[in-house]
């Protein structure tokens, strides 16, 4: 069906069913994953999809989605009646139109790179990995672009284009009984000349020089000292503990440590955290979010002080702010809701060298291994990949299967300094009903916390 027509369609339509407000999301989806174990191609698979989905509004939200465009029509009929039936005294914020046409722009786009060529590559970082005592290898790659034609009740026609790329690969080494494994991810809103400008040898001997260093590792000391995170646990531990903690649905829902803290310091004068879309090739970068909402920076804690919630349209209306554009969905048989996009630690002054120092008996964490935080009751704990003692300023002893735990006000009034090495280059896919891309990072961070083995 020709857009215009569809529009007019919708616009009939809501004039039947007396719906205030209506939005459309018309989505054509390119996709290519591949996955690959111990030299076998687990899943190799390239598909195309279009499909759309649709919200009306009338005090509740009525959502429905087709997987065929010819059934366009009927999911905008269906989700109008689903309002009606399910009429509810919620607000959202409606605002002006938008009509835009945008695209993220890479060098080299990973459609035009043929199947063969990813297959190739693959078999070429699966040798580089193996080695003595390295029985498990792992590879994951992805690409997709995601073609998307807004609009909505109020007038907005939004074309975006966003392009998406990823590369995971781990390996497990062994000694004896014992197994430890490493891992690397790289990832953006890029095209293939970020595979080409990877440097394979260096990385695949990084990881199993890792994971063979880990199996002589020490256990962790427990106890509360001194702690080094490097930006990747920075960057998590700010994701997880504050950054779904600051996310608007969780607020508005009471299920959040920060409900009613706007203005208030939370935190050391020196910690800002910054959720941006816009940061130029980042993992959770977009133009516009999915409710034709466009993606700007927000400022989640500006010196010390939290200044900023994430919203969508209905958290917006609730709190009386505008929306600042982190309704997102992992497709478009899926609603929006209030979605991280890069969220990271700004850089300070310090040098890594200048935190040693400081740390006398303390501890160095390096990297995410995973972890749990209730951001109700303000606690987390995270394992890091890796980890060292410190002493008097000194890095010593190695150690691992180690974890990082507090609560999560108590650990942002303990930062001691912040480094000036910012990276935001740990791309992944956080969870909350539905998958969306994320990226994180900061600087090395210089807090206090408890530490603990990781089971």
């Amino acid at each position: 069906m020709e857009i215009e027509k569809l529009i007019k369609k919708a616009e009939e339509l809501a004039e039947k069913y007396h719906v205030p407000y209506y939005e459309v999301r018309i989505a054509r989806i390119s996709a290519t994953h591949i996955e690959m174990q111990n030299s076998h191609f687990e899943d190799i698979s390239s598909n195309m999809e279009i499909g759309i989905g649709v919200r009306a509004f009338d005090g509740s939200w009525g959502f429905s989605s087709a997987n065929d465009i010819r059934r366009a029509e009927k999911a905008i009929e269906t989700a109008m009646k689903i309002a009606k039936a399910t009429r509810g005294n919620s607000k959202i914020y409606i605002g002006d139109p938008i009509k835009d046409n945008a695209e993220i722009r890479v060098k080299k786009p990973s459609s035009e790179v043929d199947l063969e060529e990813k297959i190739a590559f693959l078999k070429e970082l699966d040798s580089l990995l193996m080695g003595d005592n390295i029985p498990n290898r792992k590879i994951a790659y992805g690409d997709g672009t995601k073609e998307q034609f807004y609009f909505n009740s109020v007038g907005s026609e939004i074309r975006t284009i966003v392009p998406r790329i990823r590369l995971s690969f781990s390996v497990t080494a062994k000694k004896g009984d014992d197994m430890q494994t490493y891992w690397k991810v790289f990832g953006g809103t890029s095209g293939w000349e970020i595979i080409e400008s990877l440097d394979l040898e260096y990385w695949a001997s990084f990881v199993k020089n890792k994971a063979k260093e880990l199996l002589d590792a020490s256990l962790p000391p427990s106890g509360e000292f001194d702690v080094i995170i490097d930006p990747e646990l920075a960057g998590v531990f700010i994701h997880e503990a504050l950054g779904h903690a600051a996310e608007g649905d969780a607020v508005k829902n009471g299920e959040s440590i920060l409900e009613g803290k706007l203005g208030e310091k939370i935190a050391v004068e020196e910690l800002t955290v910054v959720d941006d879309p816009t940061l130029k090739g980042k993992f959770g970068s977009y133009i516009y979010d999915d409710e034709g909402i466009k993606g700007r920076r927000v400022e989640i804690i500006k010196d010390g002080v939290l200044k900023e919630y994430l919203l969508d349209r209905e958290t917006a209306a609730f709190f009386n702010l505008e929306p600042n554009g982190h309704g997102r969905a992992q497709s478009y048989n899926y609603q929006p809701l209030v979605r991280m996009s890069n969220t990271y630690i700004e850089p300070r002054d310090w040098s890594f060298e200048e935190m040693l120092e400081e740390v006398k008996n303390g501890l160095y964490l390096i990297g995410d291994k995973g972890g749990q935080v209730d951001i109700a009751n303000g606690t987390f704990m995270f394992g890091a990949k890796e980890g060292y003692i410190i002493e008097n300023g000194e890095i010593k002893t190695p150690i691992r299967d180690v974890a990082l735990s507090g609560k999560i006000l108590d650990v942002l009034k303990n930062i001691r300094a912040i480094g000036k090495d910012l990276k935001i280059e740990f791309p992944g896919y956080c969870g909350k009903g539905q998958w969306v891309s994320v990226d994180d990072g900061g600087p090395h961070v210089l807090t206090r916390a408890l530490v603990g083995g990781l089971l």
